[in-house]
């Protein structure tokens, strides 16, 4: 009966060294995969923040090209109306010319 009970109690004492090992195991990988988590997740942040960057230099560049277009259309067109209208620029400076030889004459 003696050694049964020592039997008994070296199992227990097994299974209990088997636990503790068993839970250092599983404490050490939960852990590592705490880890791994930490490093996967400040990469996700770090691409995150690149790609914003990224995104955010092509719509300024997106925003500087559309500003130029658009500064060369309002160009083109101050030239075209003055180019279209020239005559009426010439009438003008034609009956001012005359008002002043006008007033002259008075």
């Amino acid at each position: 009966m003696k050694r049964i009970i020592e039997e008994v109690l070296q199992a227990e004492q097994k299974v209990n060294i088997t636990l503790k090992q068993a839970r250092e195991k599983a404490s050490e990988m939960i852990r590592a995969a705490e880890k791994e988590m930490s490093e996967k997740m400040a990469e996700a942040r770090e691409r995150t923040r690149d790609i914003m960057q990224m995104t955010v230099d092509e719509a300024k560049k997106e925003a500087e090209r559309l500003r130029e277009e658009k500064l060369k259309q309002v160009d083109q067109e101050k030239e075209a109306l003055l180019r279209d209208n020239t005559h009426v620029t010439d009438a003008l400076v034609d009956d001012i010319c005359q008002i002043v030889l006008n007033t002259a004459d008075l």
